[in-house]
């Protein structure tokens, strides 16, 4: 993959980064033969709590069992940003109403 193309899809949002030469997603896609241990840590948290709550969870709660101030907006901002991330690339499912649930 050429320089430029790699930055052209960091800039267009997910992250790339040079991984041994090659750019490499930080949260890659969800396929057959990528564990979840794929994802950095922080996302597999935020998996785990929504996999917890056991239907569909909003994005305060999920805030909550991680240990997040929810009461702070701008707490809850990021946390949505990687919940959203996470159903772009098929771990989650975004619900119209705004809750996510874990893919089977």
């Amino acid at each position: 993959m050429s320089e430029q193309l790699a930055d052209e899809r960091a800039t267009a949002g997910s992250p790339v980064v040079q991984v041994a030469g090659r750019a490499v997603r930080l949260v890659p896609d969800r396929a057959s033969g990528v564990a979840e241990s794929a994802l950095p840590a922080d996302y597999q948290r935020i998996l785990a709590a929504v996999r917890q709550a056991g239907g569909p969870v909003a994005t305060r709660a999920v805030g909550e069992a991680l240990g997040l101030d929810t009461g702070v907006r701008g707490k809850l901002e990021p946390l949505r940003g990687k919940l959203t991330k996470l159903a772009d690339r098929g771990w989650l499912h975004k619900r119209g109403d705004g809750k996510f649930t874990v893919r089977p």
